[in-house]
């Protein structure tokens, strides 16, 4: 254990990817009076605007810590968002709701949860905060409750802490069964910058948001949603 945190700190690591969910995840994480420790995974992804956009929310909500952990699973493809692979733009949401789409990257949030499993019990901590969402047509294999269980039952069983018994992990997914409206309002609530965050999955050079992909289709739905005004820049 990291003997420069002390053990009475209320410490969650907080995947931490500069989009909206992950955002609202660490402000949701704050709130109940954890020490956030934040990680980003640069996993190869074709857009980096995203990791920028982590360093300025973990920036703006005064995080403990902030790792940026490097790793290539471009090297494997199979996704859009990994891969020289279109992203499909303008679905309805009708097709969003049909199958697993090629934006999925293999095993990303498996992966991602075993390092922050990782980090949490090198701080000694107990809580890993994930913000999927199994609504708003996601679509997406590994945000499912299911999923979250079953590898909150492997964290338990496959580390010296949960095996010794100093430590039950916790994956905490506060979004889950949100609507993207709904965590618009809550993240609003709680002082969220909007602005900071980056969703889109085919930006321009500039990292300017294509609107039409089906990130930022569901991202701008949320905002009418909710009444408010999405505060980032579209390229049309």
């Amino acid at each position: 254990m990291n003997d420069e945190n002390s053990t009475s700190e209320k410490q969650a690591v907080v995947l931490l990817s500069g989009g909206l969910d992950s955002a609202t995840t660490a402000a949701i994480a704050r709130r109940e009076d954890f020490y956030v420790y934040a990680l980003s995974i640069d996993y190869g992804q074709r857009h980096r605007f995203e990791l920028q956009a982590a360093e300025q929310v973990a920036r703006s909500l005064d995080v403990k810590e902030h790792k940026m952990l490097t790793l290539d699973l471009a090297t494997l493809g199979g996704s859009a968002l990994t891969a020289d692979i279109a992203v499909p733009q303008g679905r309805s949401e009708d097709q969003m709701a049909e199958g697993i789409p090629i934006t999925y990257v293999p095993a990303r949030n498996t992966v991602m949860l075993s390092l922050a499993l990782g980090y949490a019990e090198v701080l000694g901590a107990a809580d890993i905060f994930l913000g999927v969402n199994a609504v708003d047509y996601s679509g997406y294999p590994d945000c499912r409750p299911e999923f979250i269980s079953a590898f909150e039952q492997l964290a338990n069983l496959a580390t010296k802490a949960g095996v010794e018994g100093t430590s039950t992990f916790r994956i905490h997914t506060p979004l889950i069964t949100l609507t993207k409206a709904q965590i618009i309002q809550q993240g609003t609530e709680l002082g969220v910058d909007y602005g900071l965050t980056h969703t889109c999955y085919a930006p321009d050079s500039q990292g300017i948001s294509c609107g039409r992909c089906d990130a930022c289709q569901l991202r701008l739905k949320g905002f009418a949603e909710a009444g408010l005004v999405d505060p980032i820049k579209y390229q049309r």
